[in-house]
C-alpha cells in the first residue's frame, strides 16, 4: 500500500458545523490518548523537578494545575482561532534539565527563571526570527526528524509484547481489524479493547485514586544572574530546540500552514502568565500532537482541530482535578500505554517517511536526519531531534550546493 502525505482543504468556517459535529468520537478519542500519553510518560519527571527546586507536595499540585490549565487554555484558544489541530504541553526535556539544575538554588529564584524564559520565547515569537528559521528548513528534513521522534514509540509498541504479550497482541489485531473495516474509528476501538481487557485481567489499579481539587499556590519570583543564566537561558534553548521545532515539523508534515510567530508567541507570554504558580513552560506538542493530525482523528482535515479542542479540555479538567494525576496515570499498566501510543502513531511515522524519501534531491540527507534523530543521541544538555535536524541540513547543503 502507497501512503501519501494528504492535502490540506480550505478550512471550513466554524458556522457551517453544528454543535452536533463537534462531539465526534475519534477526534475526542485521539485527545483522550493524546493526555494520558503525555501525562503518564512525564508527570514523574515534573514532580522530581518540583522536588529539586525545594517544592511541598501542594506546590507540586499547584504546577500541575498551572500547566493544565495553561495547555487547555492554548490548546483550545489556538485550535478554535486557526482551524487546526494545535496542541501544546509542558517541555519534558525541559523538566529533565530542571531536575539537574535547580539544586543549587531557591523555589523563588526558580520561579524567576522560567519568566526570563517565557520573556525569551515569547520575544522570539513577536520579533519572527523563529518562524524564519523554521521557514528555511526542507520539509522532507522536518518529515525526517518527526519520523525518528516517534519511531521509538513504534518499536516500545511491539516490544512490550515480552511483558503483556496478550493485551498487546489483542490491541494490535483490534488495529488491524479497524484499520481495514471502520478506518475512522481505529483508535477509539483500540482504546476501548484494552481498556476492556486490562480490567478483564485486573490490570487496573483504581483503589488509590482520590478525587481532590487542586489549590493553586503563588511564589513571589526573585531574579537572580546565577538562575537567569544557568537555569532560566538552558530551559529556552530546550524548550525552543527540542519540542518548538519538532512541534513545527508536526505541524507541516500534516499539510498545516500554521502562522507560527503568533502561537510561539502565545506559548511564551501564556507560560509567563502562570510561572509563578510553577508553570516552567509550554510549547508546542509533537508526539502528542501527532496523534491528533492524523486521519484517524478525523476523516476530514477540516475538521481535526476538534481533537485540540479535546486535548484542551482534558488538560483543563487535568488541571483542576491535578492531585490525583499520578495515582489516576499510575492505574494504567506501562504496557497498556505503549501499546496504544505505538498504534496511534504508525500512520504519523509512515506518513512522515513517505515525505521524507519522496523528493529526489533531499532523500538521503533525510535518511541521515531520521537515523541520528531515532539514535537517541544527547550532546551537551540537547536532545536527539535537534541533532538530527542539524545533520540533515548540513547534509543537504554538501548534497545540493556542493557536491552540483
Amino acid at each position: 500500500m502507497t501512503v501519501q502525505a494528504e492535502t490540506i482543504p480550505t478550512m471550513s468556517s466554524p458556522s457551517s458545523m453544528s454543535l452536533r459535529q463537534y462531539f465526534h468520537p475519534p477526534a475526542i478519542a485521539a485527545g483522550f490518548t493524546a493526555v494520558l500519553i503525555g501525562y503518564s510518560g512525564s508527570a514523574v519527571i515534573i514532580f522530581q523537578a518540583a522536588m529539586a527546586a525545594g517544592a511541598s507536595v501542594e506546590q507540586f499540585a499547584s504546577w500541575m494545575m498551572a500547566l493544565g490549565l495553561g495547555m487547555g487554555l492554548t490548546s483550545i484558544g489556538l485550535s478554535w482561532r486557526y482551524k487546526m489541530p494545535i496542541i501544546t504541553a509542558w517541555s519534558t526535556p525541559g523538566a529533565a534539565l530542571l531536575v539537574t539544575s535547580l539544586g543549587d538554588i531557591s523555589l523563588a529564584e526558580a520561579i524567576g527563571a522560567f519568566m526570563f524564559s517565557a520573556v525569551l520565547i515569547t520575544l522570539s515569537g513577536v520579533t519572527g526570527w523563529f518562524e524564519r528559521i523554521m521557514s528555511r528548513i526542507p520539509l522532507p528534513l522536518a518529515a525526517a526528524m518527526l519520523a525518528g521522534i516517534l519511531f521509538q514509540f513504534g518499536i516500545d509498541a511491539f516490544t512490550s509484547m515480552q511483558t503483556r504479550l496478550g493485551l498487546v497482541l489483542a490491541m494490535f489485531v483490534v488495529y488491524l481489524a479497524a484499520k481495514i473495516l471502520i478506518p475512522r474509528y481505529t483508535i477509539i476501538l483500540v482504546l476501548a479493547a484494552g481498556l476492556t481487557l486490562c480490567q478483564w485481567q485486573g490490570l487496573l489499579e483504581f483503589s488509590q485514586v482520590s478525587l481532590s481539587f487542586a489549590a493553586p499556590q503563588m511564589i513571589t519570583p526573585e531574579f537572580s544572574l546565577s538562575a537567569l543564566i544557568g537555569v532560566g537561558i538552558p530551559l529556552f534553548v530546550v524548550t525552543m530546540v527540542s519540542q518548538n521545532i519538532p512541534g513545527i515539523a508536526v505541524l507541516r508534515t500534516a499539510g498545516y500552514a500554521a502562522p507560527i510567530s503568533p502561537i510561539i508567541s502565545w506559548t511564551g507570554f501564556t507560560t509567563l502568565l502562570i510561572a509563578p504558580f510553577g508553570g516552567f513552560a509550554i510549547n508546542l506538542a509533537a508526539i502528542t500532537a501527532a496523534i491528533c493530525t492524523g486521519r484517524e482523528a478525523h476523516a476530514d482535515a477540516d475538521k481535526r482541530y476538534i481533537s485540540g479542542l479535546s486535548t484542551g479540555v482534558c488538560y483543563l479538567l487535568l488541571g483542576v482535578f491535578s492531585s490525583l494525576i499520578a495515582s489516576l496515570f499510575s492505574a494504567f499498566p506501562s504496557e497498556f500505554v505503549l501499546a496504544l501510543a505505538g498504534l496511534a502513531l504508525l500512520s504519523t511515522i509512515a506518513n512522515s517517511l513517505y515525505t521524507a524519501v519522496s523528493d529526489d534531491a533531499a532523500r538521503e540527507a533525510a535518511v541521515i536526519t531520521f537515523v541520528v534523530t531515532a539514535s537517541g543521541l544527547t550532546l551537551f544538555g540537547i536532545g536527539a531531534a535537534f541533532w538530527g535536524l542539524v545533520a540533515g541540513v548540513i547534509s543537504y547543503f554538501v548534497f545540493t550546493k556542493i557536491k552540483t
